[in-house]
């Protein structure tokens, strides 16, 4: 199958690719390698460089900003793919609110993009990966079908984003699948995330700020989080369905914090008053997923922390 899959050289994404490829699917990737503006440009290059190693030799890689219509509708006229996974996004709610302006561009104007080539050259079949943040605040359990209320404007723009793409497939130009994933974390990540941050902070035998000891994730091993994607984007039954693709087990931050301390053994633990840019999240239900696409997570939080411990000791970039 012929497969375009935007932001492939992300942490998910190019674990998306590499499955794929092991599939023998014909996979090519649009990616920026940005920087979002906060991330050193060394660390980038170096988690750059390591990711490119799980992906096969002479794949075709466009370096591309999705905002840019002409050139992702001549990627997308060239590569002819049956099904586009959309990844290419700001990543989190902090990054979007370092720069509204810019995260809007790439979070709406990049999808109208996708999505009116993938109209005009009939792409069959879209997937769409929207973020747990859409359904604001919620506790343990919540279902696809759980009325959003996002909070701030990453969450919102994922939303309206489920919403075009929704449209798109209503007006018959193509099927679509909506994923919700939480909380992603593992090796090649970059550090300004909250497990990358607090894993790397203990090493260093510093403080981990946990903003709001009680607040949980539903933290969700990449593994996992690409295995998920993968089956959605291949199953049939899976058109114009929404699934929650996570671990469906809340860890509160506390609880995460001293884990990791337990695995590095070293570092103290500060907690701090909840961030209020973030909804209050709880476990996600992915009973829909189980059934329709077999998604069966299988690494747990400790051994999920403790894979991404074992790869950071080793790492070049964090043990220079």
């Amino acid at each position: 199958m012929k497969i375009l899959v935007t932001g492939g050289l992300g942490l998910i994404g190019h674990n998306v690719v590499q499955r794929l490829q092991q599939r023998g699917d014909d996979v090519s990737i649009v990616d920026t390698k940005t920087t979002y503006g906060i991330i050193p440009q060394s660390e980038i290059d170096y988690l750059m460089a390591e990711r490119m190693k799980k992906i096969a030799p002479g794949t075709k890689i466009y370096l591309y900003d999705i905002t840019n219509a002409t050139n992702i509708d001549s990627v997308i006229s060239e590569h002819q793919p049956e099904v586009i996974i959309h990844m290419a996004s700001f990543p989190r709610q902090k990054v979007v609110n370092a720069n509204p302006a810019w995260g809007s561009c790439v979070m709406m104007e990049g999808l109208i993009n996708i999505l009116e080539s993938a109209k005009k050259h009939q792409v069959s079949h879209v997937v769409y990966i929207s973020s747990s943040m859409v359904y604001g605040n919620f506790d343990d359990q919540v279902t696809e079908d759980y009325h959003c209320h996002p909070i701030g404007q990453y969450g919102i723009m994922k939303l309206a984003g489920e919403d075009l793409v929704k449209d798109y497939s209503r007006r018959n130009y193509f099927t679509h699948t909506i994923i919700r994933p939480s909380a992603v974390y593992g090796p090649l990540d970059v550090e300004d995330r909250v497990v990358a941050k607090f894993m790397l902070t203990a090493m260093r035998g510093g403080t981990l700020k946990v903003n709001g000891a009680g607040e949980t994730l539903d933290f969700t091993y990449v593994d996992d989080a690409a295995d998920g994607i993968v089956a959605a984007a291949l199953t049939p039954s899976a058109h114009n369905q929404t699934y929650n693709i996570t671990k469906s087990h809340s860890v509160s931050l506390l609880q995460a914090a001293e884990m990791i301390v337990k695995i590095v053994g070293k570092g103290e633990i500060e907690c701090r008053d909840k961030d209020a840019d973030f909804p209050s999240r709880g476990a996600l239900n992915i009973d829909a997923a189980r059934q329709d696409l077999g998604y069966n997570p299988k690494v747990d939080v400790e051994e999920g922390f403790q894979n991404y411990y074992n790869w950071l000791s080793k790492s070049s970039y964090w043990n220079k």
